[in-house]
């Protein structure tokens, strides 16, 4: 099983690209996302790799980093999601946006990915709902914080002691920015931890 690829990026096409690992051209599909972030052709890339067997075809799929590879396992395991609506869904949304859109419920931000309606949106978030935390620690990429609204510094100290409890990061993110729009930037802490707690257990 080839679980990493580092090498030369030969080409690419509309969903893969060829790696040149020592002379071996490796096709590897990959989300377009992670492709618009690919070096030009000639300049070295590494990619983290899922390898998926058939009996007639080895297929090789590339991710910008380890926790992208285990967001598209873990979406394979919502019935309806196959590979290439999970690539779809990653191409559209990085994994902290994702994570944050699960942990929120919003349907609609995972429904904006090609060849996902309402119905397999909706069953994307519930199915996961309980399982982002698993990923990379449940820890929000830095694009996905620095995208999210600044909430005041009492809702750090919420965010903690919602984590401390066992929930994932993801979710508490989600819990607490969804309770400081509700109450408002003056809310004191145990506020925003009870109305955290309820939303998480909604």
């Amino acid at each position: 099983m080839i679980g990493k690829l580092k090498g030369t990026v030969d080409s690419q096409g509309t969903d893969f690209v060829i790696l040149d690992v020592h002379g071996v051209g490796y096709i590897v599909y990959c989300s377009t996302r992670t492709l618009r972030a690919l070096p030009p052709p000639g300049e070295a890339a590494s990619l983290a790799i899922d390898t998926q067997m058939r009996e007639d075809m080895i297929r090789l799929y590339g991710f910008a980093s380890d926790q992208e590879r285990d967001w598209f396992r873990l979406l394979q395991g919502v019935q309806g999601v196959g590979s290439k609506v999970a690539l779809a869904i990653l191409g559209v949304l990085p994994t902290g946006d994702l994570a944050l859109a699960i942990a929120r419920g919003d349907k609609t931000a995972v429904a904006r990915s090609p060849g996902v309606g309402p119905k397999l949106a909706a069953r994307i978030v519930a199915e996961l709902k309980d399982k982002t935390a698993t990923l990379g620690g449940g820890e929000m990429p830095g694009e996905v914080l620095a995208s999210t609204p600044a909430l005041p510094l009492q809702a750090d100290d919420a965010v903690a002691a919602l984590v401390n409890l066992g929930y994932g990061r993801p979710q508490v993110m989600g819990a607490v920015a969804d309770a400081v729009s509700l109450l408002g930037d003056e809310a004191g802490t145990a506020a925003l931890i009870r109305h955290g707690l309820k939303r998480l257990s909604s």
